[in-house]
Parts: C-alpha cells; structure tokens; sequence
C-alpha cells in the first residue's frame, strides 16, 4: 500500500461516530401582517410593492415600462412578445427589457422572493433583463429565512435563489447606489392563485 493508501484507509477507520443535527428552533415573532411586513422590507430594499393584480395587466406593463419591446413572459397571465424558450443562449437573455415571473415564496423578514429553474426556466432571464416583475400569492408569504428554507425548492430544484431588490451596491461610505448590475427595477405584485 503506497503512503496515499495508506492515509485514506486511516481516516476511514478514524471516522467520528454519526449524530442526529440539533434542532432548529423555530424563531417565530408573530408580525400582525406577514403581506406588510413584506411590503415594508421590499421597500427598504429598494423593490415595488403592488398590493393586487391591475384590472389590466397589459396596460399595467405598457404604462410603468413605456420604453420596452422585449417582454419575457414565463406566467400564462401574459403572454408578452417572448418566452424563456426563446433564449438558448443564455447570454441572448440580455437583450430583455422586462421579465413576468411567478415566485413560489416570499419572505415578509426580508422582502425576499424565491425563484427556481421551474419558474425561470432558463435562469439568465431574471438576472440579465432590465426589470423584472414578479407575481406572488399573499398566501405563500412567510415570516424569515428560517421558514423559507423548509420549501421544498431547496431540496427539489438544482436552481434556487432568493432576490431580494433590485441589485444594489454601497461604498464604504454607506452610500447605496441602484442598480449597481442585474436589474434596475424589481416589482412585486401580490397575485392570489386563481
């Protein structure tokens, strides 16, 4: 047995004895409003709050992002001018100038929004569009990042991460500048599953 061997079969037999992890402890604070306490750290974190869907979201889209011809829809509540699909390249994602995406979750403690390969489908399309718009049933908010991390997504999906904001950047001085890259603008539309 030459010495690499030889070092590998010691610490297999030198293992530690497994143990059970400790509990997380649930670190719960009971907000009167998990949709305002939302709504409040979206804000801080420099996002747009709508608190339900506009009577007409097509009109909604045209007046808040007048200058846009490529909207990239990946809800069936618009349909927009172009889809994940057509993006191949992932780099060609750089030429949208809004993206509609459903999120899964929200996090009221952070203003945080969950998106996966699932909602995304091809991930670049929230990253490299110029705002993005994200639809999000006030039921699927919960209270911190603690309660976040028990979706389902962390396990099932190899893609997911939560955003918060639009991407922002502060010097050592403190001052905050956005976008600092990624989006410029992140909206939130409370949209109850139908």
């Amino acid at each position: 047995m030459d010495t690499r061997e030889c070092i590998f079969a010691k610490i297999r037999t030198n293992q530690p004895a497994n143990r059970e992890l400790p509990a997380v402890p649930r670190f719960q604070r009971q907000p009167e409003s998990l949709v305002s306490e939302f709504e409040r750290s979206l804000k801080y974190m420099a996002g747009e709050f709508v608190g339900r869907p506009p009577s007409d979201f097509a009109t909604y889209l045209r007046e808040k992002f007048p200058n846009a011809k490529n909207i990239c829809s990946a809800v069936p509540e618009y349909s927009g001018n172009r889809k994940p699909e057509d993006y191949g390249n992932w780099s060609d994602a750089a030429d949208i100038d809004v993206t509609v995406v459903h999120s899964p979750l929200g996090v009221a403690e952070t203003g945080s929004v969950l998106l996966t390969e699932n909602e995304l489908r091809v991930n670049t399309i929230g990253f490299l569009a110029h705002d993005i718009v994200i639809l999000l049933d006030p039921k699927n908010i919960v209270e911190n990042i603690h309660d976040a991390y028990q979706h389902p997504a962390f396990r099932e999906s190899k893609y997911a991460v939560l955003m918060t904001g639009p991407s922002g950047s502060a010097d050592i001085g403190g001052a905050t500048v956005h976008p600092a890259q990624g989006v410029m603008t992140l909206t939130v539309i409370m949209w109850p599953a139908a």
